[in-house]
């Protein structure tokens, strides 16, 4: 039965529809990720509300691809330019770009391909292997679990937050959580906070906010820094771009290593891509036999980094499937998907929806069997689309914009509602607030609410129904480590003093 779902599953990835989608998806994602500006996050966010009208299967996975290309893509003006495509690859900067300069950015970019490829790859057997897992513990989850869930899931707000930012992360939330209550009350049907618009009665679309933090707020940087006058310099020439045994050779244990530490990452909501991917190369530098090279042009510098930032992509996505928790931004715009879609992630996918959850499997392995073509293939087309001038992309993408808000709803109040988050996006961008918060609590805002008071209901006003649950407490207690993490995270780095860098580091390129 396991085998012939198996077979089902790989036959409905390489259905036409579904298979060219997965290619354009690719291609998109290459693209966007390269464009240094257009992160993943917003590429997914733009992309989302032209999947509306597809299947669910193919709908899915062109996102999904895109959102491995442009993983992928932000590394080549990394390795180029020294300017990261995406925030995921600025470590790749460090080595990427010195290896550039010595006349070897062919092999800092082939070996970038195979390195996200082999992370890809990697991640998703894990997901294939644990997830579930996972869902079986999942399936015994009642309101009090998913109030503990949700909880455990709003406190990741807090490690989304770096201790400078620890209050400005905490008021995103807050800001979140109470324009998710706009609309009308859950349990009693009572309209609240709408002020007699009837636009408001639905409560705020998701994906407009989205599109508007995400993607118009960054066209309004990229404005304004072609008013300063900020131009990247052109794209550097080069020459093979095919990997050398000894190059991969020379990185296997690196890209092992790599992987299963973004792996890990990956499934636990929050980390992300950037954070991976600085761990992955300070372990590198740690245990590396060449560490004495790192920051000068050492190839291993760069396959760690992509390696990590693509194993924590697919890593992702075990929080995101198995318990319906965002592994980060991008998975949280997929959540979005996957709701907009009638599919509810969560334990019920894996005994209601089983065909096409291996089919999104099959499809996650396709699609990084298939960057590894497309980024081969494409690699001397895609520098050259480093070369797009602001001036031409910056309409484009506002265009984008404004289409994605209305489709959602044809209503022109969503595309108001994704201009004005955007506005403000761009305003208190500047002073460091954090964007992941916003989208975490209006994700689990409203399902914490529902939850916590669907199961004083269930008790009849009793607190102690959410103390009875082992799984309860296992979640709360989680989300209070978390909650203290800003406390207990000197202690630890007290105790686990991370290893001195070599005597040229790369401090200096970076």
């Amino acid at each position: 039965m396991e085998l012939e779902l198996v077979m089902t599953a790989v036959g409905n990835v390489f259905e036409p529809e579904t298979f060219i989608t997965m290619i354009v998806g690719v291609v998109l994602g290459v693209l966007i990720g390269a464009l240094p500006g257009l992160t993943a996050t917003m590429g997914v966010a733009l992309l989302l509300p032209l999947t509306f009208g597809m299947a669910p299967l193919p709908g899915l996975l062109v996102l999904i691809s895109v959102f491995f290309g442009a993983i992928y893509g932000g590394s080549i003006p990394a390795i180029l330019l020294k300017t990261p495509g995406t925030p995921a690859a600025a470590v790749t900067v460090i080595d990427g770009y010195e290896l550039t300069k010595q006349g070897l950015g062919g092999r800092a970019m082939s070996i970038s391909i195979v390195s996200a490829v082999f992370g890809g790859l990697f991640s998703t057997t894990v997901l294939i292997l644990v997830a579930p897992q996972l869902a079986q513990v999942a399936l015994r989850f009642n309101s009090p679990e998913y109030f503990a869930l949700a909880l455990f899931g709003l406190s990741i707000i807090i490690s989304l937050s770096s201790t400078a930012s620890l209050s400005k992360g905490i008021m995103v939330g807050l800001f979140g959580i109470l324009i998710s209550m706009i609309g009308v009350d859950p349990i009693i049907g009572v309209a609240r906070f709408t002020f007699g618009n009837i636009n408001l009665l639905g409560g705020l679309s998701f994906i407009p906010i989205l599109i508007g933090i995400f993607a118009f707020a960054q066209v309004l940087v990229m404005i304004e820094e072609l008013f300063m006058g900020k131009r990247s310099d052109p794209p550097m020439k080069i020459k093979s771009v095919f990997p050398r045994l000894s190059d991969l050779n020379r990185c296997k244990w690196t890209m092992l290593r790599s992987a299963t530490f973004g792996s890990l990452m990956g499934a636990m909501p929050g980390v992300g891509a950037d954070i991976s991917a600085y761990i992955s190369y300070n372990e590198e530098r740690r245990w590396s036999k060449h560490r004495e090279n790192m920051g000068n042009g050492e190839i291993a510098g760069v396959a760690a980094p992509e390696t990590a930032n693509s194993a924590t992509a697919g890593g992702s996505f075990i929080p995101l499937l198995t318990l319906g928790i965002p592994g980060d931004a991008v998975t949280a715009v997929i959540l979005g998907a996957l709701v907009m879609q009638g599919v509810r992630p969560g334990p019920a996918l894996f005994t209601e929806q089983r065909e096409l959850l291996y089919s999104i499997f099959s499809g996650m392995i396709v699609s990084n069997l298939l960057l590894l073509v497309v980024a081969f293939i494409g690699l001397r087309f895609f520098i050259k689309i480093l070369s797009i001038k602001k001036e031409f992309l910056i309409p484009a993408v506002v265009v984008l914009c404004v289409i994605g808000a209305f489709a959602i709803n044809n209503n022109i109040f969503d595309v108001w509602v994704m201009l004005i988050m955007g506005f403000i996006w761009y305003a208190v961008g500047k002073f460091g607030f954090p964007q992941s918060p916003l989208i975490i609590a209006l994700i689990l805002g409203p399902m914490a609410e529902r939850e916590f008071r669907r199961s004083l209901v269930l008790s009849n006003g009793s607190y102690s129904i959410f103390w009875e649950s082992p799984i309860v407490v296992v979640l709360v207690t989680l989300a209070m480590i978390t909650l203290f993490m800003p406390v207990l995270k000197p202690i630890f780095l007290k105790i686990f003093k991370p290893a001195k860098p070599a005597s040229n580091g790369g401090q200096d390129n970076e």
